[in-house]
């Protein structure tokens, strides 16, 4: 065998690519209300309750009920993400990266899609006639860390069902429809709480025996969508967010974009590009809060 046969082979690599663990698809996207924007703002008109006035004479003046009118604005944001493939890239590897590469520009704009969404569920609205005013979360749709059953002691504690029922109770307090969609987003650790409340894995409370599938898919009215991107608050405790699906807005002015072009700048290498347009609002402060959860203790506290 020539000793030179070396100079015959290349390196060899899987010709199947695979994607490092992540996010892959916006999770929080089919939670909110979607409307399509044109513009970099757009302003959505909200009527208010009125209420109903007895007539108490024959012949009486019509009344005039002043309906109470607000808007809401959410205001476009645009993301960009771009990578290039060389020409020598495509010669030493077995594949084209240009595929993976747009999987990977989609998969890192549903995760900033999350995010703005996370933000603009507690952060601070833009409401009035030119949406200058601002409007901030309402801290009476904050369920405290403290929430358990009764009888057990007062440490702060992590996901309970008592917990999830006060959010719906919340909800419920403040006339939400009960036949809208409602969600509860929450995280792994706070996921393995709730998990581990014998309310939940009890068959009296749950037909769908989260303890053999290992995951909790509807609880209390809620959906349970399991996201890694919510917040913690200043005492460092993980905001379980929960919301009726008019209470959060999604806006899209272009939705994600990808394309694969040449560039004849970067001696015609291959640009993968994606882009999106995109905006997010709460809507209704009463539609929308969080579960204060003790990321350290199980859901009746730190018991150890």
């Amino acid at each position: 065998m020539s000793v030179q046969i070396t100079t015959a082979m290349v390196e060899q690599y899987k010709s199947n690519v695979y994607h490092l663990t992540q996010q892959k698809t916006s999770k929080l996207r089919r939670a909110c209300r979607i409307e399509s924007v044109n513009g970099k703002n757009a302003f959505y008109e909200q009527i208010g309750s009125t209420a109903a006035r007895v007539r108490t004479s024959r012949h009486a003046d019509t009344p005039r009920m002043d309906t109470p009118h607000a808007r809401r604005r959410v205001s476009l944001q645009s993301y960009d993400w771009a990578d290039l493939i060389d020409q020598e890239d495509r010669v030493r590897m077995l594949i084209d990266p240009a595929s993976p590469y747009a999987e990977a520009a989609a998969m890192a704009m549903g995760r900033a899609m999350d995010e703005l969404i996370v933000a603009a569920a507690d952060g601070t609205a833009y409401t009035g006639v030119d949406g200058s005013t601002s409007t901030s979360y309402d801290a009476n749709m904050t369920v405290d860390v403290t929430v358990r059953w009764p009888g057990v002691s007062s440490d702060d504690c992590g996901l309970n069902v008592a917990k999830i029922l006060e959010a719906a109770e919340l909800l419920g307090q403040n006339d939400v429809d009960p036949d809208e969609e409602k969600s509860l987003v929450v995280n792994s650790r706070q996921i393995n709480s709730l998990l581990k409340d014998t309310k939940i894995s009890s068959a009296d409370f749950n037909a769908v025996k989260p303890l053999v599938s290992g995951q909790v898919s509807m609880f209390g009215g809620f959906t349970v969508i399991p996201c890694n991107r919510i917040g913690t608050d200043s005492n460092g405790d993980d905001k379980c967010l929960f919301w009726a699906k008019g209470g959060m807005l999604l806006g899209i002015g272009k939705d994600i974009t990808t394309r694969v072009t040449e560039r004849a700048d970067k001696n015609y290498s291959t640009q993968v590009f994606a882009s999106m347009d995109i905006g997010a609002t709460r809507m209704e402060e009463v539609r929308v809060g969080y579960i204060e959860c003790d990321p350290d203790g199980g859901p009746e506290g730190n018991l150890d």
